[in-house]
C-alpha cells in the first residue's frame, strides 16, 4: 500500500532515462522516469491509456501529428496504440499513469 521512491528498483531505458515502477495492481501503473537534458523517449505505441505529468525540467512531446513543448507541471494524454515519444529540454522527471499496468515493465 506504501511505496517509498528510495526503495523502488531503477531500471535503465534509453541513453540518459531511467525508471521506477512506483505502483501497480491490474487496473493502473505509476512510474518515475528520470531525463538528462538531450535523453530521448524513442517514439512508440502501446495498447494503454498514458497519462504523463511533468514533475520536473522541460520537454518536446509528440502525440500522433501533434508537437508540443511542457514544463513542470503540465499534463499530457497519450490514447492506446497512439504513437508518441519525447526528447527532453530540460533535465526533469515525468511521472507516468498507465492503464492497464505495463506488464512488460515487471520481467
Amino acid at each position: 500500500m506504501f511505496v517509498y521512491n528510495e526503495e523502488c528498483d531503477v531500471t535503465s531505458c534509453e541513453p540518459g532515462v531511467t525508471r521506477k515502477v512506483m505502483g501497480y495492481n491490474d487496473a493502473v501503473m505509476m512510474c518515475e522516469i528520470t531525463f538528462e537534458t538531450g535523453a530521448k523517449g524513442n517514439v512508440h505505441t502501446h495498447p494503454h491509456t498514458q497519462v504523463t505529468y511533468v514533475a520536473e525540467g522541460q520537454f518536446e512531446f509528440t502525440v500522433g501529428d501533434e508537437k508540443k513543448v511542457v514544463s513542470k507541471g503540465d499534463c499530457v494524454l497519450m490514447p492506446p496504440d497512439t504513437l508518441h515519444g519525447t526528447v527532453c529540454l530540460e533535465a526533469g522527471k515525468l511521472v507516468d499513469v498507465f492503464s492497464p499496468k505495463r506488464e512488460d515493465f515487471l520481467n
